[in-house]
């Protein structure tokens, strides 16, 4: 997963309440676009995706809805990776450490899911240190690549 984020040539954002709605709303969207991009629900990483967008969202509505009234998916594509982030106004950025044997759900979920796909989760921290996005960076090419 050589290329930059900011070199990627596919954008969608979508901001929505910081409510129990937006999780459905988010998963509906991402399969939307990456259905728009070429990335097939059969495709290795699709699912996982899907799952581990779930996961940060449902995080953000549970935990910063008191402090951020909305949260926005932020989505980006090349020919061979796949991204997205999930931001909220909330000021505590979680560690994304590799997760335990034993424990699952939640960011153990996220780290498993996206570590076993080859990918890279980072959090990155508002300017104003107010917010916070969580990167999830996933390599498209496969050798089942299945569009």
């Amino acid at each position: 997963m050589s290329a930059r984020l900011d070199a990627l040539p596919l954008r969608h954002v979508l901001t929505l309440p910081t409510m129990g709605s937006a999780v459905r709303i988010a998963r509906e969207t991402t399969e939307q676009v990456l259905a728009e991009w070429g990335i097939g629900r059969r495709h290795p990483a699709a699912d996982p995706a899907l799952l581990i967008l779930s996961e940060l969202v449902t995080n953000s509505v549970r935990h910063a809805a008191p402090t951020s009234p909305n949260v926005t998916v932020i989505y980006a594509a090349g020919q061979d990776t796949f991204a997205f982030a999930v931001h909220d106004r909330h000021p505590y950025r979680p560690p994304l450490f590799p997760p335990v044997a034993g424990t699952g759900g939640g960011l153990g979920t996220v780290m498993e899911l996206t570590l076993g796909l080859g990918g890279t989760a980072v959090v990155r921290g508002d300017a104003d240190g107010r917010g916070k996005s969580i990167w999830i960076t996933l390599p498209l090419q496969s050798p089942s690549h299945e569009a």
